[in-house]
């Protein structure tokens, strides 16, 4: 189903950017479509949407859905975009019975590796901390998967946002706990490694105490990388690696205000980035400044302004975004609308 374009917003910062013959001072924004992955959706509930390219012109989309979050019938579901359309949404992932109990599944990211292998992480539990770190791959472009593994005792996985292969076999994921007996959270890193499909735990300096969960990377130059994080302090915090990920620099926060939701980013160059992001402080519920969904750009990592309103209302749920750019330079970006669906958007940019 196609969406006409609603917030003109989206048109307005397209027609005011400039640019000229040899520097473009502002991003230009061009062919934006805007669609549901599925309408109406195949369960009550959606959230926590993942995308990878797993072949040329071939998208695959993830999330969990069912009744509503945490319920004991929530599963993992996809769908595949090929000749701009979305499949029907199937299970791919069913609750897990244990111990007579049964477990819903949370936050999936799907990866594909230069091995070309794609995986499938997500998590199992009763919520976020208690549950525990699963993965499924396939080597045929998720047209059939492995039986389920299950990660080491204490390693989650990926937490929401995708992983970054540092050198081949080396897989860099971000990931973060919620305390079971307070109200911290932290941030570390989990590197996967495809040849002994071992797991190696990566401490994140956090003298200041940010309380801190989900990262997104920002490969800055081969061995650096930038980490942003969505954070319960208004900002968005951020630490550095020069060493592909070994070490850590102490955490900080940067200019960047965030509502305490889901953020994700991606690397177009060396240079350029963009950062999805809901751009509003916390409010008293959860779920406050979630009524704005935005996209901006950063040359540094550091400095970032707006590109563009993805979603702009008075009140409502936008959140949870992925980003990636395929190999025909294309934008596309996944996020929750409503809990009730899946958006996608898409844009080509000129930076």
């Amino acid at each position: 189903m196609k969406l006409k374009i609603k917030y003109p917003s989206l048109f307005l910062i397209t027609t005011l950017l400039i640019s000229c013959k040899t520097t473009i001072k502002t991003p230009l924004i061009s062919n934006i479509t805007q669609t549901y992955i599925a309408a109406p959706p195949v369960t009550n509930n959606s959230h926590s949407a993942t995308i990878e390219e797993v072949s040329p012109n071939h998208l695959m989309a993830a999330w969990f859905g069912g009744s509503y979050e945490g319920a004991k019938d929530v599963g993992i579901y996809s769908s595949n975009f090929i000749n701009q359309k979305w499949s029907k949404p199937k299970c791919i992932v069913k609750p897990l019975l244990k111990n007579n109990d049964t477990l819903p599944c949370w936050n999936p990211v799907l990866f594909k590796s230069k091995s070309n292998v794609l995986y499938l992480f997500y998590k199992v539990g009763k919520n976020p901390r208690e549950w525990f770190g699963a993965m499924i791959s396939s080597k045929d472009d998720g047209q059939t998967w492995s039986k389920t593994t299950y990660l080491p005792d204490g390693f989650l996985g990926p937490i929401k946002n995708k992983p970054i292969e540092v050198t081949p076999g080396v897989i860099l994921c971000g990931s973060s706990t919620e305390s079971n007996t307070s109200d911290n959270w932290r941030v570390h890193v989990e590197t996967y490694i495809e040849s002994t499909k071992t797991w190696e735990k990566t401490k994140v300096d956090n003298k200041a105490n940010f309380d801190v969960i989900q990262p997104t990377f920002l490969v800055h130059a081969d061995n650096k990388i930038q980490m942003l994080c969505r954070s319960k302090h208004d900002k968005v915090i951020n630490s550095w690696s020069s060493d592909y990920g070994q070490t850590w620099s102490e955490m900080d926060s940067i200019n960047v205000v965030n509502s305490n939701s889901g953020i994700d980013g991606v690397a177009l160059s060396k240079n350029f980035f963009l950062l999805v992001n809901n751009p509003l402080p916390r409010g008293a519920d959860w779920f406050n400044g979630r009524n704005i969904l935005d996209v901006e750009y950063s040359r540094n990592g550091l400095n970032w302004k707006k590109l563009l309103d993805l979603e702009h209302q008075t009140e409502g749920e936008f959140s949870y975004p992925a980003i990636i750019q395929t190999s025909d330079k294309k934008i596309h970006i996944l996020y929750t609308y409503n809990r009730k669906y899946i958006k996608h958007v898409s844009f080509d940019i000129l930076y």
